[in-house]
């Protein structure tokens, strides 16, 4: 059987890095799953059982933390022993900060208005930018190996889904 020790990028036969195939990393996934599939062990004892619940629990969340650019760096950086501090580190660039401030009028207002074009404008436009902080999200973890600023470009990047996050749910609100 597998082993629950190994990490993430081991676990799928992959290099520890930022960039990585998609396809070999669903591949891999697919692979695990059938192995480890808690149905096909339902003929095994109860130990067993549990062990391949454990497995398929296991493979899933690397496969969920593997897929997300957020989710990867962060968990990149932890096997650096480093810690983005996402609740306790709050400081950012002024230029960042102005941003936030203008993003969040904007969306008070689109969301006041019930204006959903200006909302899905918001979106695009968030969208540009995180895959822009994915970029040098990247560039700092694999080409530079600058961990300090790939914590604070994640810090930005967790704003930014959070912000979508909010975005998304005053789209549904609308539509309701």
């Amino acid at each position: 059987m597998l082993d629950l020790k190994q990490d993430y990028f081991a676990l799928f036969g992959l290099t520890p890095a930022f960039a990585l195939e998609g396809e070999r990393l669903e591949s891999a996934y697919r692979e695990i799953q059938a192995r480890v599939h808690p149905d096909r062990h339902a003929h095994l004892s109860d130990a067993e059982k549990r062990l391949a619940m454990q497995w398929a629990t296991h493979a899933n969340e690397a496969f969920r933390t593997l897929r997300s650019p957020l989710l990867r760096g962060a968990y990149l950086l932890s096997l650096q022993g480093v810690d983005p501090q996402f609740e306790t580190n709050t400081a950012m660039a002024p230029e960042f900060l102005m941003e936030q401030m203008e993003w969040r009028e904007a969306l008070a207002d689109a969301r006041a208005e019930g204006d959903e074009d200006a909302l899905e404008d918001l979106a695009r436009d968030l969208r540009q930018d995180a895959r822009t902080l994915v970029a040098q999200l990247g560039d700092e973890l694999d080409g530079r190996q600058n961990l300090a600023a790939a914590a604070d470009t994640l810090r930005r990047l967790k704003f930014l889904d959070k912000l979508q996050n909010e975005i998304n749910d005053a789209l549904t609100a609308l539509e309701s």
